[in-house]
């Protein structure tokens, strides 16, 4: 039996999910994770930037209703003074590694969904230990060197059909054909 764990870097697939032009449902990750023949989903969680600690909380109770162990951190203002670009950053890196290090020793398989360069040198480590790793993100929102050190990549956008919300719009002509999960 494979037993793979689930990382969601929340920030990031939210600006790749805005790229796409959907979101994905994280009940229909967690059952596309569980999908592929004889896999046990050993752990997922989901890392999420919060500008107020009540920030998101109706969503991260329902992720811990469906499995996942959620991570926050506050936001901080990063940025120049007057007409300068603002923006904000949780850096909730450390929580992914310190996590992804911690389950290693009970697991084959690290689903990864991230585009953050920061994370290349964790997988680097990982992929040492024996374990593979699948990235997800979507073209130009994934860093070239967490894409480079991962074992495969898989873009989101080929993966529409699994993992939309039923409410998302369906860009119909950014729609690409599906993969199946066994080629995932």
């Amino acid at each position: 039996m494979l037993r793979r764990v689930l990382a969601v870097d929340g920030q990031s697939m939210f600006y790749a999910q805005q790229k796409l032009g959907w979101f994905f449902d994280p009940r229909r990750l967690m059952e596309l994770a569980r999908q592929e023949g004889e896999v046990e989903l050993g752990s997922a969680f989901w890392y999420s930037g919060l500008k107020e600690p009540n920030d998101q909380r109706p969503f991260r109770d329902a992720l811990t209703s469906l499995g996942y162990t959620v991570r926050t951190r506050p936001l901080r203002d990063l940025g120049g003074e007057g007409e300068s670009r603002h923006y904000a950053r949780a850096n909730l890196d450390v929580e992914v590694a310190i996590d992804l290090l911690t389950v290693a020793h009970r697991c084959e398989e690290v689903w990864l969904l991230s585009g953050s360069k920061d994370l290349d040198r964790l997988v680097e480590v990982l992929r040492a230990k024996g374990l593979t790793i699948i990235v997800f993100s979507t073209e130009g929102m994934v860093a070239r060197e967490l894409r480079n050190a991962a074992d495969r990549f898989v873009d989101l956008a080929s993966l529409l059909p699994q993992l939309a919300k039923a409410d998302s719009p369906t860009p119909g002509l950014l729609r690409r054909p599906s993969i199946s999960p066994s080629h995932v």
